[in-house]
């Protein structure tokens, strides 16, 4: 088990509390860091970081690789960077994250990241659970 009945989170006064976990995310290449808060977000393909978090983690920003994507702001330009993204005890290793200049809540999308989980996100009591897959390896 990842985590159970976690409260939701207000990050910032007057905001909305929701599914926010917190999370570590690291550039595998330099071990640099940064602890934030990144929101749940089912509806979203792809984990998503603002563009301000690529310089403290050691990544040039426009040195990645340029994409367009589809946001619900329409047309955004996103730069892919690796990082590996870590919440409690499970860690999401060498995943490439748009790091796009418009946006400024972390996103943790299904591909690379909600996929690996079973969540269960409770909206009425405003908390959420969810567990990680564990492959095993009959073959061990």
């Amino acid at each position: 088990m990842l985590v159970e009945n976690y409260p939701f989170t207000i990050t910032r006064p007057g905001d909305t509390a929701r599914p926010y976990l917190p999370v570590t995310i690291i550039n595998p290449e330099n071990k640099k860091l940064l602890n934030v808060f990144a929101l749940l977000d089912t509806g979203a393909d792809e984990c998503a970081f603002p563009a301000s978090f690529a310089t403290p983690l050691g990544h040039n920003l426009q040195s990645g690789y340029q994409k367009n994507v589809s946001t619900g702001n329409g047309i955004s330009i996103a730069y892919g960077h690796t990082v590996n993204i870590k919440a409690f005890n499970f860690t999401a290793e060498n995943v490439i994250i748009d790091f796009m200049p418009n946006l400024y809540i972390p996103l943790l999308g299904v591909k690379s990241f909600l996929s690996n989980f079973t969540v269960k996100i409770d909206y009425p009591n405003k908390r959420f659970s969810g567990a990680y897959k564990i492959v095993i390896n009959p073959a061990a």
